[in-house]
């Protein structure tokens, strides 16, 4: 008997010609990871500042939908594992050099308290909707676990809000730094990851907060957030892009990927035109006083945002070290 031990990767289809690991559920878990890691930053971040009232829709309402996301985003990731009924693995240890371990911590502490959050304000977010759920919101209070946890939260909900703070934050690079920690393929050997996926979906979350909002002062004050949010992030995309090209051969050839190559019209068009540039020149001529239909450009940050991560996880797996 003839016996093999294959010590390469190279005759893994899913590995060699390009890495094919990983599908349209990643680039989804990411999107909507970010996206809730912004909205719970803001909330908790004006709650902090003593805004809860001047920005109620931030920090009461637009939260509800960071829970879902999580819920959503997790899921999609449970169907991308291989064996997903093993996931409990991942809380046996903590590594804290591994990006996947800090993420999957952080996520254990951030769903609870996200939904401990929303539960503070939902007999406010029921009475957004008059007597269409009275049956289902006295259903909820009549219950003594709920109204005790209610009680104790509003009374730690600083210490809540300074918690989320930090691990919004953990959150929103977590999504970049999954990818850069994949030293194997050189798009993604870059530290820009972290900043720039963590800057994206606080301006997701931000485009949200203004489709949501009925306040003029909010809506306001969130389009120059998200105006600032994306001026930072084309400066990092450019930042990429410099270091790309002062780097190996590997990583140029990672960069010419946008520059002429395969991903050249879905980065540009699609995420810097239509996902960046276009919705900031929408924002910038609302805040001088044009009427811009609020949908515009929060659908172009949106669709924007998910397009980018969509682009960068699949031509991450396509860049690679092999000549």
């Amino acid at each position: 008997m003839k016996e093999e031990i294959i010590v390469s990767g190279r005759l893994n289809d899913k590995i060699d010609p390009i890495l094919s690991a990983w599908h349209s559920e990643i680039p989804i878990y990411l999107f909507l990871g970010g996206l809730a890691a912004g909205l719970l930053f803001f909330a908790a971040l004006f709650f902090i500042l003593g805004k809860e009232k001047e920005y109620s829709t931030s920090v009461k309402f637009a939260p509800f939908i960071a829970p879902l996301g999580i819920s959503v985003g997790l899921i999609a990731l449970l169907l991308d594992l291989t064996n997903p009924l093993y996931f409990w693995k991942l809380y046996t240890s903590f590594r804290i050099e591994s990006p996947m371990s800090w993420g999957a911590w952080v996520l254990m502490f951030v769903t609870p308290l996200s939904m401990i959050w929303c539960l503070i304000y939902l007999k406010e977010f029921f009475g957004l909707f008059g007597e269409k759920f009275k049956k289902t919101s006295d259903l909820i209070f009549d219950i003594k676990i709920v109204n005790l946890t209610i009680e104790i939260a509003k009374k730690q909900q600083k210490v809540i809000a300074w918690i989320l703070l930090l691990s919004s934050v953990i959150l929103g690079v977590y999504t970049g730094i999954l990818l850069s920690a994949f030293n194997a393929r050189p798009l993604w050997n870059t530290s820009i990851l972290g900043p720039l996926f963590l800057v994206s979906g606080f301006s997701t979350a931000a485009a949200s907060i203004i489709w949501i909002t009925k306040d003029h002062k909010e809506k306001i004050l969130f389009s120059k957030i998200d105006l600032v949010l994306i001026l930072v992030e084309l400066f990092l995309i450019v930042h990429l892009f410099m270091g790309f090209l002062a780097s190996s051969q590997a990583q140029i050839d990672a960069a010419n990927l946008f520059l002429g190559g395969e991903f050249t019209i879905s980065f540009w068009l699609f995420v810097v035109i239509l996902g960046l540039i276009l919705p900031a020149f929408l924002e910038t001529l609302e805040l001088k006083g044009f009427k811009i239909p609020v949908a515009i450009p929060v659908l172009l940050v949106l669709i924007g945002g998910l397009i980018f991560r969509f682009v960068m996880v699949e031509a991450g797996q396509v860049s690679n070290y092999i000549y």
